[in-house]
């Protein structure tokens, strides 16, 4: 467990590193993340050390909204002065993630029917 911790980590530090040093607008855990992804990829297969810290970590998920709970809280007058621009843009952004969602599985689903009448 201790050695997939450390994985965890160092992935999310080449991550903040990579963020950091390109100057990126995207989070260095997420560039961190995509790094594991690929690795894995490539790999083909997840220890199940891994897994298991993984699925140990997702148990626990909640106990990492806290401290963005507390962010929320901190600024609650801001968003209270801006609650129609940040409504507009959850519902605006949600409607376009669904339809580029349903889209792609259209997408991926033809292809995979086209690929399904290839072997017959």
């Amino acid at each position: 467990m201790l050695a997939a911790i450390t994985l965890l980590l160092v992935y999310q530090l080449a991550g903040e590193v990579i963020a950091q040093v390109f100057a990126l607008p995207v989070p260095g855990p997420v560039i961190g993340m995509g790094l594991l992804f690929g690795t894995l990829a490539v790999r083909g297969a997840v220890s199940d050390e891994l897994r298991g810290t993984a699925n140990g970590l997702l148990q626990h998920l909640s106990l990492l909204f806290v401290p963005a709970g507390t962010g929320v809280m901190l600024h609650f007058n801001r968003l209270a002065d801006e609650w129609l621009a940040l409504l507009a843009s959850l519902l605006v952004s949600t409607a376009l993630t669904i339809a580029v969602s349903a889209l792609l599985m259209r997408a991926l689903m033809a292809r995979g029917g086209a690929d399904e009448g290839r072997e017959s």
